[in-house]
């Protein structure tokens, strides 16, 4: 089975099971990981803001015009910003690394 690291706010790494077809969101809140999900992986908010480590940005499919929208309410946006309920892990994302930022924006678009 694939497996996602998540470096938190502190520097902790800690590397869990990740099933493919699962969004990085959604094996957050599996694992008690502090990543907010505002909207519950509906694309209407930036608190599951989660920065890709640079060597595994390549492999994950462009953002979406709607993810780059959201993205641009992310508190401390880097270029390898992504939202995490965009990110479906597949069998090629196995050792995928992301950092939570150091916080969030819940601005939820009405």
């Amino acid at each position: 089975m694939p497996k996602v690291i998540f470096i938190d706010r502190d520097g902790a790494r800690r590397e869990l099971e990740a099933p493919v077809g699962l969004s990085v969101l959604e094996i957050a809140h599996k694992h008690e990981i502090d990543l907010e999900g505002a909207c519950e992986g509906s694309l209407a908010c930036s608190t599951c803001h989660v920065v890709v480590d640079p060597d595994w940005i390549e492999l994950l499919p462009d953002a979406t015009e709607d993810e780059e929208d959201m993205l641009d309410l992310a508190f401390g946006l880097t270029k390898t910003s992504r939202l995490g309920c965009q990110i479906i892990i597949t069998e090629e994302l196995d050792g995928l690394t992301v950092r939570l930022p150091a916080g969030t924006r819940n601005a939820q678009s009405k």
